[in-house]
């Protein structure tokens, strides 16, 4: 009896299990971009080791047309390359997951439960050309897929001749790898597999790009002119995209350098030299990650009592020392908040999208300067180094906000009594002088000072000192980017997050959804917190802050900082192993501490014979 296969559009989702070093990113990328360029919605997570070669390296392609971009919960195609994976890789797949393997690695692939496709890909690779064979093996899974799938030609080899772009060799070899993988399955692979991609309407100004990326393009806009980096995972390719872009994207008048760019001798080095472009008057920045963080928290102290303006990127990796630095976390959040010794609060912009990373990439500038502080960006690694689909982005129309700066002798006679410190508007934001300008003075003092700058041990004066500085900050909390809001009728029970967690709340929430729950939605894009969020959690009966960490550290921040009444409505739900979020994890975490919740009602509620 034939039974008709229930065929499965654009819904499913691929790993490929490659070896570190083997030119397996570029075989993904083409499938990714291939499938993008046909409008399918899709996304890809790189889970790589931290080693140059050698290592096991995961490489998962989610295709949705719901628009999830979270790596998902399952593989419903598994490709085989890696033979150290190989064993685990096979047990870890349901059945009925479909298999395409490479022959020549001569491992058994026993899930008679699986439908399964061998191809003897480095054979095939070796009959184009012996010596590349290890690294164009990886080409004839990507015809295999194409195949399976119903991926066009002319997609693929548009995506290889760009993946290639100016190597006309590299272009040819591929090409042929791949339709030789094409032919190979069509030939002699009999059954069909329920899976296949369908065209959809493309928005033409569509494109891929990585956070990292976007942020340097942002940068850039925003007038950067002093870049001092030390290379990291995963924020080097920060660094790196800004040089690349800057001689296409920025060229003074007569030909020269518009940005000065530094690699230093550590993150210590690169914090300073921020923090001199800011009292130069330049708009200086630095990308790192935490290890970094924790080495540049001295200069970051000193920049926030003397009041240099900069901007630090972190991208967050997984800690705490070295932890697992091809990992992502949010587990910085805190340590960025109120980074160094003594009391500090420093302004934080947390994107969770692409065209956020561009804007905060500019942004970052101008609130560092206006506050006369740094500011920190906030990314991780899912979002800085993997590649997400973005529409185009969004150009200010106003100018530069350069802040409280004065350039003219007419300008500092006009402010009665003018000290460096001294707030004379009354939002804890004083005015300063450029060396260079003629104009003094231009002490900045990073021990005890008084309004005028003048060298203080004084108990009042500090006293008062710190709490400008902390009014400062506060006063930012109007003007920094405020909370998306997405409210249900019904405000039974509301989900705090933040970040990279954008590209997955929507799964969760229709994974909630399909339990009869209605979740509201606040997402936190800056720090200090604005009111509304406040008033978020004041509407809602049971607030869930759900973040990529282990202790809950928004949570921590908001039981400080919201008013004192609300704190009992907070429930955290902290998670982090590494991997980008999984919407089924946390939607079963939320439930279970709902559930938690009821049952605590449930034992302190009084019984109606106690009423």
């Amino acid at each position: 009896m034939h039974v008709k296969m229930e065929r499965i559009c654009n819904d499913f989702t691929i790993n490929i299990a490659t070896a570190n070093g083997t030119g397996s990113q570029s075989s993904n990328l083409i499938i990714l971009n291939s499938m993008f360029q046909m409008g399918v919605p899709v996304s890809g997570k790189n889970l790589f080791p931290s080693n140059i070669s050698g290592l096991p390296t995961w490489f998962i392609i989610r295709a949705s047309d719901k628009g999830y971009q979270s790596p998902g919960d399952k593989a419903h195609i598994q490709v085989l390359m890696n033979k150290d994976t190989w064993v685990k890789d096979l047990e870890s797949i349901e059945p009925g997951t479909v298999v395409i393997y490479n022959e020549d690695v001569k491992l058994p692939v026993d899930r008679d439960d699986c439908p399964s496709f061998g191809m003897p890909m480095t054979k095939m690779a070796r009959g184009i050309n012996p010596k590349l064979a290890r690294l164009m093996c990886n080409m004839y899974y990507v015809g295999a897929l194409a195949h399976l799938l119903g991926i066009d030609q002319d997609i693929l080899e548009s995506a290889v001749a760009n993946q290639f772009k100016g190597k006309e060799k590299a272009i040819e070899m591929n090409i042929r790898a791949i339709s030789e993988g094409r032919e190979y399955a069509a030939e002699n692979w009999e059954d069909a597999i329920p899976y296949f991609v369908e065209r959809r309407e493309k928005n033409p100004d569509s494109f891929l790009i990585e956070g990292n990326e976007a942020i340097a393009l942002g940068s850039i806009f925003g007038g950067i002119n002093m870049l001092s980096w030390y290379p990291i995972t995963p924020s080097s390719s920060l660094a790196e995209a800004i040089i690349q872009w800057l001689p296409e994207l920025r060229e003074a008048d007569d030909g020269g350098a518009t940005c000065a760019v530094i690699q230093a001798e550590d993150e210590l080095a690169a914090a300073g030299m921020v923090i001199g472009a800011g009292w130069a008057g330049g708009r200086g920045m630095t990308c790192t990650s935490g290890p970094g963080i924790s080495l540049m928290s001295e200069f970051i102290g000193l920049a926030y009592f003397a009041e240099v303006p900069g901007v630090i990127w972190d991208v967050n990796r997984v800690g705490p020392s070295t932890g697992l630095p091809t990992r992502t976390q949010q587990g910085d959040l805190t340590m960025l908040y109120e980074a160094s010794h003594g009391d500090t609060t420093h302004p934080v912009l947390i994107p969770g999208n692409m065209q956020e990373c561009f804007e905060y990439g500019w942004k970052a500038f101008d609130i560092a300067e206006r506050l006369q502080s740094l500011v920190f960006g906030f990314s991780d690694l899912d979002l800085g180094i993997n590649r997400w689909a973005c529409k185009g982005f969004e150009y200010p129309e106003t100018p530069m906000d350069r802040g409280k700066v004065l350039r003219t002798q007419a300008e500092l006679d006009a402010i009665e009594n003018y000290g460096r410190y001294r707030d004379v508007d009354g939002d804890g934001i004083p005015y300063r002088t450029l060396p260079g300008s003629g104009l003094s003075p231009m002490l900045y003092r990073g021990t005890g000072h008084d309004e005028d700058g003048v060298y203080s041990e004084k108990a009042d004066i500090y006293r008062d000192n710190m709490t400008r500085l902390k009014r400062k900050i506060e006063g930012a909390r109007g003007d920094l980017p405020q909370p998306i809001l997405r409210e249900e009728k019904e405000l039974d029970v509301g989900i705090i997050y933040y970040g990279s967690m954008e590209n997955t709340i929507q799964e969760i929430d229709d994974i909630l959804e399909s339990t009869g729950m209605k979740v509201s939605q606040c997402r936190v894009r800056a720090l200090p917190l604005s009111l509304e969020v406040d008033e978020f959690v004041r509407r809602h009966d049971k607030v869930i802050v759900l973040e990529i960490n282990r202790d809950g550290q928004m949570y921590g921040i908001l039981r400080k900082e919201i008013a004192t009444e609300l704190v009992p409505k907070l429930y955290s739900v902290a998670f982090s192993d590494g991997l980008p979020p999984r919407a089924a994890e946390y939607a079963e975490a939320i439930i279970g501490t709902l559930e938690s919740f009821e049952v605590c009602l449930l034992y302190t509620s009084p019984s109606p014979r106690d009423s």
